[in-house]
């Protein structure tokens, strides 16, 4: 271990990054007890395997350590008065982590390619005389016929295990593979998944009975490589980035500016979400063409060949990447400690519980330095390590309303799906129209990273975390009053009134109304402002608010929100028959 006097040097150099562009006013705290932290020191332990894994743990921190001291060897400091005078810049990103977002491009790519059909696959019944499910320039694609309440379900169930599924692979991540492995495994996992669901959509296989047992099966495997492969890949993106203080730049034109990390995080999440989004743009456009003049086998194989670029790019790499080795999850201490704290706290009373639960001195009968009487045998850890479970737990609890938030964004490939089939489309397929979401990112992402968010900065107005996230929950319900007035007016235009659709011409045509599909822009516009506002900030929140050797759980917290809202939204299937309930629902 080093000496105080190395300890002192490294705290002295060590800055805060600025709350608005990291944290929230209510967590700064938690960032400097982050910041102050230095490799556990561990006391006597009674487990021999608790000792091993607190022994990994120090090694792995003091490695960790003497890479980031070399890294900032040569750099010029700012001073206090600096910290105070100078303008804040970003850093440049990294190669490494363009390549790891080239790696989520194209497995974005899959995943959205392949699911902006499902709900036409699910719902909508094999067009007459199609053995592929093509419905062609003026026909309804389809293949299994299971109508609407089936394919919201099975919809739902998928992002529900997709995002459930982030939890396994942290923790087999923090275990016994690292970061890296998990990621290769779980896509070797979704690619099996991929391969499933081309088999189901085969001509000769798509609509019978074992087309839908092959196409839920596909489904299972797919999410769970995905749910894998979601925890560790937002992490492993911004550890590429190795600085961890600020340091003073000189600017072509002469002006010295602080060099911010925080900063250099915010942009490496805002363009990896950029990278996502263009994945999920070609992949949904392609596909849902694919789907209406082709046929669903194309629909599937074409995701899955892109897909084959995430290996070949995860193995050019693979001696580039900076990589955490495993130190051990740790989910099951953190309970312990976390149920250790709450000993007397309980009430009958709702207030005083909640109010206990929530004291500033919650943590505090939980450190080894506050017990009375002799410690618990499992508690080897010391004061500071409880002060990085306190952090996550915080960083967590930031979480709790994004599922009422996933919610309105789950209703993207469902029911606005859904509501285009009836209306008015012109030829254009019912599932393309979602391709709004990832155009308006791709647009909005650079104008927010260039213009808005310097712009605000400058003017000094301080665009903190949580405001983001209030901004992004805002537009989103934006979204849905949109949806829900649009559904109205469907309603009252439509020749078959609350059962839009379901009455035919002479010609046996479905009788839409006759308004255009165009309509739904809106919401769709809506929700990409509240995915820049509220989804990239949950992602760099998780990440940065996290302690190192809790960057995996925490994020798959924050992805097991989506899970939670996949719940939610799973017990309102039986009302997706009327999507003006929906909406609704969601609002609330």
């Amino acid at each position: 271990m080093k000496g105080l006097g190395s300890r002192l040097r490294r705290f002295i150099f060590r800055t805060l990054p600025p709350a608005e562009l990291l944290i929230s006013r209510m967590a700064e705290d938690d960032l400097v007890a982050g910041l102050l932290a230095q490799p556990t020191q561990h006391s006597d332990p009674v487990y021999d395997t608790e000792k091993k894994l607190s022994e990994d743990h120090d090694m792995v921190a003091d490695s960790l350590e003497n890479e980031v001291d070399v890294i900032h060897e040569g750099m010029q400091f700012p001073t206090a008065e600096e910290f105070l005078t100078l303008r804040r810049v970003s850093d440049k990103i990294p190669w490494n982590a363009y390549l790891i977002a080239v790696v989520e491009l194209a497995e974005r790519f899959s995943y959205y390619g392949s699911s902006v059909v499902f709900t036409n696959y699910i719902q909508q019944p094999l067009p007459p005389f199609s053995r592929t499910g093509a419905g062609g320039a003026n026909g309804q694609s389809g293949a299994l016929g299971a109508g609407q309440q089936m394919s919201t379900g099975l919809i739902t169930f998928y992002q529900f295990w997709a995002y459930i599924c982030p939890i396994a692979g942290a923790y087999i991540a923090d275990t016994y593979w690292g970061r890296y492995k998990t990621i290769c495994w779980s896509v070797a996992v979704a690619m099996l998944g991929h391969i499933i669901m081309i088999i189901s959509s085969i001509p000769g296989i798509i609509g019978s009975r074992a087309s839908l047992g092959i196409f839920i099966l596909s489904m299972v495997v797919t999410s769970t490589g995905t749910g894998g492969f979601k925890s560790n890949v937002s992490p492993l993106v911004a550890e590429q980035y190795r600085i961890t203080k600020c340091y003073i730049a000189v600017t072509r034109s002469g002006e010295r500016v602080i060099v911010d990390p925080a900063m250099t995080t915010t942009r490496i999440y805002m363009y990896f979400y950029l990278f996502i989004n263009i994945g999920a743009l070609i992949g949904q456009i392609g596909m849902v063409y694919a789907e209406k003049y082709i046929g669903y086998w194309l629909a599937y194989t074409l995701p899955t060949a892109v897909f084959c670029i995430s290996p070949l790019v995860l193995w050019y790499g693979r001696n580039r990447y900076r990589k955490s080795p495993p130190q051990g999850s740790v989910l099951p201490a953190a309970l312990r400690i976390w149920r250790y704290a709450q000993r007397g706290r309980w009430s009958w009373n709702p207030y005083k519980t909640i109010k206990n639960l929530t004291s500033d001195d919650f943590w505090e009968s939980a450190k080894p330095s506050k017990q009375v009487d002799e410690k618990p045998r499992w508690m080897t850890f010391d004061d500071q390590w409880v002060d990085e479970v306190r952090r996550g737990f915080k960083a967590c609890g930031v979480f709790v309303w994004f599922p009422l938030y996933w919610l309105c964004y789950n209703q993207l490939n469902n029911n606005l799906v859904s509501q285009a089939a009836v209306m008015t489309t012109n030829g254009l397929p019912n599932d393309v129209l979602s391709n709004l979401d990832p155009l308006a990112l791709i647009i909005f992402i650079p104008i927010c990273d260039l213009v808005i968010y310097p712009a605000l900065a400058r003017a000094g107005i301080r665009f903190t975390s949580l405001k983001k996230i209030a901004w992004g929950f805002g537009t989103a319900a934006a979204s849905m009053v949109w949806a829900a007035i649009v559904q109205y007016y469907i309603y009252k235009t439509d020749p078959c009134g609350h059962y839009a659709a379901t009455c035919v011409d002479a010609n046996q045509h479905p009788l839409v109304s006759p308004l255009n599909v165009w309509i739904q822009s809106g919401s769709y516009v809506l929700i990409a402002f509240s995915e820049i506002f509220a989804s990239i900030t949950g992602l760099e929140y998780a990440f940065t608010k996290a302690p190192t050797n809790m960057r995996s759980l925490v994020m798959s917290v924050f992805l097991f929100t989506s899970a939670a809202s996949a719940a939610i939204g799973e017990a309102f299937v039986c009302t997706s028959s009327s999507f003006v309930v929906v909406c609704e629902r969601t609002l609330i």
